[in-house]
């Protein structure tokens, strides 16, 4: 039981200091986007605001979103980061064909598919994005995204995404803005 405990006390310093958002017990089960259609949602779509995260740090932040042949969905992210262009590449799965807005998602042929769930888009100018993990249902990281198909919103369009999140119980108190300001195609 000490060894547990330890292990998870060291777990929780460990997220504590990435600065990734946790929060005590399982992982909250919001909604998600019903009859998601997969290719109305490919393209490129840009950042607006975010729960940090350390892996996402930098500015002009956009992901473009393609299909492959064998059906996976190739996923590039790019993002500024000291005067440089960094991208990186990984693939999302439609984990189950009857809620295909819960895509998982991987960065890497070693890891898991990650939670990576749609859960509002009008396909045209903004989506909301999720993921959440469970640490033996003690506690939970949790990730949120505003996306938007232009690097700006309306700020009741931001508001209003917002508002989607909490009544979904998603802790957004700590959703920054990204820089979209001075990125290459304009701000």
């Amino acid at each position: 039981m000490k060894t547990v405990g330890l292990w998870i006390i060291s777990l929780t310093l460990v997220i504590s200091v990435s600065s990734q958002v946790f929060h005590w017990g399982p992982c909250p089960t919001p909604m998600v986007q019903p009859n998601f259609d997969l290719n109305r949602y490919l393209g490129k779509w840009y950042e607006i605001e975010k729960i940090p995260a350390t892996y996402e740090k930098g500015t002009c932040i956009e992901t473009n979103y393609s299909l492959r042949p064998d059906k996976t969905i190739r996923v590039v992210y790019a993002r500024t980061r000291k005067g440089k262009v960094r991208t990186a590449e990984g693939t999302a799965i439609i984990q189950n064909q009857r809620e295909p807005a819960k895509l998982g998602v991987s960065f890497s042929y070693f890891t898991p598919y990650s939670p990576y769930w749609v859960l509002s888009t009008d396909y045209d100018s903004v989506a909301l994005l999720y993921s959440c993990t469970d640490v033996l249902r003690l506690f939970h990281v949790d990730y949120a995204w505003i996306l938007s198909r232009s690097r700006s919103l309306p700020p009741e369009t931001v508001y209003h995404a917002k508002e989607v999140f909490s009544l979904d119980n998603i802790d957004i108190s700590r959703m920054v803005p990204t820089d979209q300001h001075g990125c290459e195609g304009g701000a």
